[in-house]
């Protein structure tokens, strides 16, 4: 008889070891494996396919693509971010800290998915009774939505057997456990089973499954990355606590891209869809002072304005100290080297602080120059015009070279009532520059500094 093995996941990055040790040899991290034990299953109790299912290989030219069915889930912003809709037959999993509105937008949807499918919505956390005040307050009330309290996964996989769903939501995946396994609920070993049994539930029935999987104190995934390579999709619902919205993205994406964001405020009724971003990361924007220019960056397709803020201050230590909020800190800091060696300015006696308004975090080369520019208005404390943006990506000999997406950048700068845009002077695309918009092109950083100041 085949013993039990003993092996250990971090939880940081999925690294699997035969033994226990402080740090990960995958990616470094402390402290981050935990114990899994491998029971060997008995033949009669495996199921590595439906009885009277017999799958035989197939020519790539064979293969019918028909199938892969896209349908609304009556949310523009979550559609979004699924790349068009979602996908029958997928398996989703949607990671948020608690209460950032994972349960309220899975319920929200119920509403458009029930127009002509059925859904069953699966809650280990909540009874039937909390969930239907909850669908009551959302004004969720159709009538092929069924619920169950459930944790215990073969009661979960009968209710599905009875039930026939087209589309399954699990909330969440740390409350299944999985009876034939001896480990506690929402450890490794038994969120990996219960995944694995949604998997195979989706591959083989066609069913699609929405599962809710909450985050950690290090903003990952609980078991993360021993079930993201299970799953079609990863989004991830972000938010700050002290703020009404909150941002979806797609950490992973088979059916679509993973640049795409959705954006939501989470209000008295529930969430609502905010498709216009850059109007609200812009509202509150201080007039006429220094330190600060706004920047287009594209999130997928869609052209996003976010502000720039910076902060340069006399330093009172032997090394003038660098933070960036937003921002990536590295590259802030070899683009104010770049600022001091090409622009003349004595950023070695300065602090230098980096922020970005709204929470968004601005990880593309077209926010270079943005926050070049906000650096050089605080160092000079000379504001930027409130009706100027930038876009362009600073290079280490000071040039301003082109990004992508040029006509969709400046169509949103016009659109939100910018008058005045500092792009590189030679772009890759022919520009349609839209009316009432002057374009002031630069070739390195001086002349971008000085047409901005």
């Amino acid at each position: 008889m085949a013993k039990a093995k003993t092996v250990y996941f971090c939880t940081a990055c999925g690294n699997e070891t035969p033994k226990w040790v402080g740090r990960c040899p995958g990616c470094g991290a402390w402290n981050t494996l935990e114990e899994h034990i491998e029971k060997p299953v008995a033949a009669g109790r495996a199921k590595a396919a439906p009885v009277g299912v017999s799958r035989r290989p197939q020519r790539i030219d064979q293969v019918d693509t028909d199938t892969e069915i896209r349908f609304s889930t009556g949310m523009g912003e979550l559609d979004r971010v699924l790349g068009g809709g979602a996908v029958a037959g997928s398996l989703v999993l949607v990671g948020g800290a608690p209460g950032i509105g994972k349960s309220t937008l899975l319920l929200q949807i119920c509403n458009s998915l029930c127009q002509g499918r059925s859904v069953l919505y699966i809650s280990g956390e909540e009874s039937e009774r909390q969930l239907k005040l909850r669908a009551v307050r959302l004004g969720v009330a159709p009538e092929q939505l069924f619920i169950l309290s459930e944790t215990r996964l073969s009661d979960v996989l009968e209710a599905v057997d009875e039930i026939r769903p087209d589309i399954l939501i699990v909330d969440s995946i740390q409350t299944l456990y999985n009876e034939e396994n001896e480990s506690s609920p929402g450890s490794i070993s038994q969120v990996k089973d219960c995944t694995m049994s949604m998997m195979h539930l989706s591959k083989s029935q066609g069913v699609t499954v929405f599962v809710v999987g909450h985050i950690n104190k290090d903003g990952n995934i609980a078991g993360p990355k021993v079930l993201e390579h299970m799953v079609d999709c990863v989004l991830y619902f972000e938010g700050d606590q002290n703020s009404s919205y909150r941002l979806l993205r797609a950490a992973k994406n088979r059916f679509g891209s993973t640049n795409e964001i959705g954006v939501f405020e989470m209000m008295d009724c529930g969430l609502i869809e905010v498709p216009n971003p850059s109007q609200i990361l812009l509202a509150g924007r201080p007039e006429g002072a220094s330190g600060t220019c706004v920047a287009c960056v594209m999130e997928g397709t869609r052209p996003v304005l976010a502000e720039v803020q910076a902060l340069v201050a006399k330093t009172t230590f032997n090394v003038p100290r660098r933070a960036a909020d937003g921002f990536d800190f590295n590259r802030a800091v070899l683009l104010m080297a770049v600022a001091e060696k090409r622009a003349g300015m004595k950023l070695n006696v300065f602090d230098a602080y980096i922020n970005v308004i709204g929470g968004l975090r601005l990880d593309e080369p077209g926010a270079d120059l943005p926050v070049v520019l906000a650096v050089a208005s605080s160092y000079r404390d000379q504001p930027i015009a409130d009706d100027l943006a930038a876009i362009g990506e600073v290079g280490l000999t000071g040039e301003i070279r082109s990004v992508s997406h040029m006509n969709q950048r400046l169509a949103e700068v016009s659109r939100l009532g910018f008058k005045k845009c500092i792009i590189p002077k030679n772009t890759s695309e022919k520009l349609e520059i839209p009316n009432g918009l002057n374009v002031y092109r630069v070739r390195n950083l001086r002349e971008a500094i000085e047409t901005a100041l």
